[in-house]
């Protein structure tokens, strides 16, 4: 598994969790769940994960100690912290914090508080952060590499209370003196730190080298993009727009790579599954076959012992022909049985082999589920990459129209002017649609016509909507508050005469 191996490490553990369960050990058992949910967690299949994980919460309820119960709950709440959920995050956290105090288990206390503080620094409910980081420092000082994650967090919670100075000279400091900053990814932790608090500080220069230096590393997709964001907003203060636009179209490059990344391990995900599968129908194909083959010596014996008695029989009373009759009656009968016997083996592997094509027809059929997806995926990072760009533009053409100096150099005005062209959306529109319906075929025409008194703008609203784009991001694309857009929403889904019970994404989703 920490080799990346998946697929082995999957087929290893499925094994292992069979043999726990036929023997019934509950600690094997509850391991096995727990590290196939591992696999599945770093494969970016959280779904998959959390299945595991709750049977393996089950196992630890019922069989095991408390210990073990602790440390399913926080792997739950890591799972769903990844999820943007954090209510249900700080829930597991919670109670996994509370186990460990009730066992005097320190350094996992001094764990899991620190997790609830990076948590509510995450939501940005800073004292409560503070509260929780600072009670870890108690127990995390016997363990410098967990000492050294709660003085991260402690830092990111200067930056959030606008201390940014405060906060970079502890993370320079921390960067100086740590022994591992591989551990955790605790270098790339601290850089943020530092390019963030020097962005806060409007020294635009050192941001960009702080953030220069985690792309440096090599950093994985998810972080890589951050590390873009991040170059994005330095260079576009600084005024550096060409640069801030380069950054941005880096941004999108990421995403894209994300998705692809995610397809990718989807795939593997459901190649993994098939060959457990495969696996597991081999398994029962292998205990028909050793059944048929006793039975097959079973009746091979016979036979023998069959022959054995008409020998003697015939030895002993030449002249008792219809006994002998009799015998070879018998022995017909048995060749006949092993001749139904095989009859129905042959039937029994036919009906394996459709089995497996069934398997294979449900594989297809998610395969290109998730192609469907996907490609819905990339439109709606497609339209928000528009729609921050052109905000961008106006942004630059708003700023650039402000400076008395441009009506007097007309080399300048046509620059404005072709910016102001870049605004223009309605070729970009129509090529959104085309695609739209390449990937949603006939979803439009269907909406027309159940709905014809839905305008061109309102269906392009609920082509977003469809993708299930944020009420923020439509705001975003419409250049109107998030207030307006609710609104709007909500006059669409009565100009569609939907019931107030049914929500406009569930009703499109069901086209």
């Amino acid at each position: 598994m920490w080799d990346g191996e998946h697929a082995k490490s999957l087929e290893l553990l499925t094994e292992a969790r069979a043999l726990a369960e036929k023997n019934r050990w509950h600690k094997q058992l509850f391991l096995a769940n727990n590290n196939i949910g591992a696999n599945y967690y770093s494969m970016l299949l959280y779904g998959e994960a959390l299945n595991y994980y709750l049977e393996g919460y089950t196992i630890a309820v019922k069989e095991l100690e408390p210990t073990d119960e602790m440390i399913v709950l926080n792997n739950i709440a890591i799972l769903y912290s990844k999820e943007k959920d954090y209510t249900k995050a700080e829930q597991y956290f919670k109670r996994a914090y509370d186990i460990a105090r009730e066992n005097n288990d320190n350094i996992k206390r001094g764990l899991y508080a620190m997790n609830l503080g990076n948590l509510a620094n995450e939501t940005h409910n800073i004292d409560k952060a503070r509260e929780y980081i600072l009670e870890s420092y108690e127990y995390l000082k016997p363990d410098a590499q967990l000492f050294m994650l709660a003085q991260i967090g402690l830092a990111e919670n200067d930056l959030l209370r606008g201390n940014a100075k405060q906060a970079r000279e502890k993370a320079e400091k921390l960067y100086k003196s740590a022994r591992n900053l591989n551990f955790n990814e605790t270098g790339i932790s601290i850089l943020f730190i530092i390019a963030k608090s020097y962005l806060a500080e409007g020294n635009y220069a050192m941001a960009v080298k702080s953030a220069l230096k985690i792309l440096a590393v090599k950093p994985n997709a998810e972080t890589k993009k951050s590390a873009f964001e991040l170059l994005a907003e330095a260079h576009a203060k600084n005024g550096e727009y060409n640069a801030a636009l380069a950054y941005k179209d880096s941004v999108v490059s990421t995403l894209e790579q994300l998705e692809e990344i995610k397809n990718k391990t989807l795939l593997k995900s459901n190649e993994v599954k098939f060959g457990i599968q495969e696996y597991k129908s081999q398994l029962e194909i292998n205990r028909e076959k050793s059944a048929a083959e006793r039975k097959l010596f079973y009746y091979i014996i016979a036979v023998i012992i069959a022959i054995v008695a008409i020998i003697v029989l015939i030895l002993r009373n030449i002249s008792a022909k219809h006994k002998q009759k009799k015998l070879i009656a018998e022995r017909n009968e048995r060749v006949i049985a092993l001749e139904l016997e095989k009859e129905k083996n042959e039937n029994l592997l036919l009906e394996n082999q459709i089995k497996e094509k069934e398997t294979t027809a449900l594989l297809e059929q998610e395969r290109l589920k998730g192609e469907i997806e996907a490609r819905n995926r990339k439109l709606s990072a497609k339209a928000l990459y528009l729609s921050g760009r052109n905000q961008l533009i106006e942004e630059v053409v708003a700023s650039l129209s402000a400076v008395p100096e441009l009506s007097k150099n007309p080399e300048l005005s046509n620059h404005l002017n072709t910016l102001k062209n870049h605004l223009k959306a309605d070729d970009e529109w129509e090529s959104f649609i085309t695609h739209f319906e390449e990937v949603n075929q006939g979803m439009l025409n269907r909406l027309k016509i159940l709905h014809p008194a839905l305008t061109a703008n309102d269906i392009r609203f609920v082509s977003y909507v469809y993708m299930n784009l944020s009420t923020k991001e439509i705001a975003a694309m419409f250049n109107i508050t998030a207030e307006a857009c609710r609104k709007r929403k909500e006059r669409i889904a009565a100009k569609m005469e939907l019931p107030e019970s049914v929500s406009l994404y569930d009703y499109l989703s069901a086209l």
